[in-house]
């Protein structure tokens, strides 16, 4: 009976098929409500001022930053790190200009290569050496910030340096960070004050308070020995090669 209903009523076919027409329009606006896919690899950069401060040395005031920027993707960035001392009461300084190409190889690290500027200025002339860079960067166990590096200077000097921080927090926005950093030569090179072996040790205490997440004032203390055949050129310069100072600056990001 129902079958030779629908058999002989065009008009319930098509109430029908009006019906199944309506359903599916719905079930595809359904599909299309949602969202697009989360690009989660689109390329960011970001610029920090890790230090940027004064520094007072028995009288020798000196200031000092210490800034890296990167800019790309999770994967793959182009990485700047620039670093240096002006010695205002002395007329002269020192500066680094670093250029590498970083690739995530592990969570939370980077494998960098490329260039490094060094450039010594003063009262007598400027000298100036360029360097190969091999190096990681990133976070070890426990949190400590780590960035082992091996250059390689145009005349085949070959050198190693490793620095390391860690954020010790008191509350959300007051931190403690002490740093350490070694320098280590293959050979001499005394234009630049550098001799074989280990070159010098330097630790750092800051106490920063986090106005925004963006900018930290701080003030700590910075200490740097010299040993070997660094600090015998240092000391037939007339210099020294125990240095503690106090340190002010701030710490900016964006």
């Amino acid at each position: 009976m129902d079958n030779q209903l629908l058999t002989t009523s065009p008009s319930i076919r098509i109430v029908l098929g009006s019906f199944l027409i309506v359903l599916h329009t719905f079930a595809f606006a359904e599909e299309s409500g949602w969202p697009e896919p989360v690009e989660d690899n689109l390329p960011l950069g970001m610029i920090i001022a890790d230090q940027f401060e004064y520094r007072d040395n028995d009288g020798a005031d000196t200031l000092r930053w210490d800034m890296q920027g990167w800019y790309g993707t999770d994967t793959n960035k182009l990485w700047m790190k620039f670093e240096g001392d002006d010695q205002t009461s002395a007329n002269g300084g020192e500066l680094e200009l670093q250029a590498l190409y970083s690739r995530m190889i592990a969570p939370f690290w980077d494998l960098q290569v490329g260039l490094r500027y060094d450039r010594q200025y003063g009262s007598g002339p400027d000298q100036d050496r360029s360097f190969a860079v091999l190096g990681v960067q990133g976070l070890a166990p426990y949190r400590f910030e780590v960035e082992p590096a091996l250059f390689i200077s145009e005349d085949g000097d070959v050198s190693a340096r490793l620095v390391g921080t860690y954020d010790l927090l008191f509350s959300q926005r007051l931190i403690l960070q002490p740093r350490f950093e070694t320098n280590i030569a293959a050979s001499s090179v005394p234009r630049f004050g550098v001799g074989s072996g280990l070159n010098d040790v330097q630790l750092g205490l800051r106490l920063r308070y986090e106005v925004r997440r963006e900018f930290a004032p701080y003030i700590g203390v910075s200490w740097k020995r010299q040993y070997g055949d660094t600090a015998d050129l240092t000391r037939a310069e007339g210099g020294d090669v125990d240095n503690l100072a106090l340190v002010a600056g701030f710490r900016v990001w964006f």
